[in-house]
């Protein structure tokens, strides 16, 4: 169940506020006037949240890339990770 804040409460309770998205690792809803106006949570949160999105990317990149026959060898792709590695 989403946790729904009034945007007074950000600024009275603050501290409240940041400790429940630090020990929950949820994010808090803020309204204003009675609509929705931002999602508040930890940073921690944040870049876990940034981390999946990335991978999620790179997966849907590479499975597109499969589909379109853009592959190489296993042997030309160890080649090129020994030429970055400097190896």
């Amino acid at each position: 169940m989403p946790v729904i804040r009034k945007s007074a409460d950000l600024r009275n309770n603050y501290s409240e506020i940041s400790d429940f998205c630090h020990n929950y690792k949820e994010p808090v809803f803020i309204t204003k006037n009675g609509q929705g106006d931002l999602a508040v949570m930890g940073i921690e949160t944040y870049e876990e949240m940034n981390g999946k999105l990335e991978l999620y990317q790179k997966i849907l990149l590479g499975l597109t890339q499969i589909k379109n026959g853009e592959t190489i060898s296993e042997e030309k792709m160890m080649k090129k990770i020994k030429k970055y590695a400097g190896l």
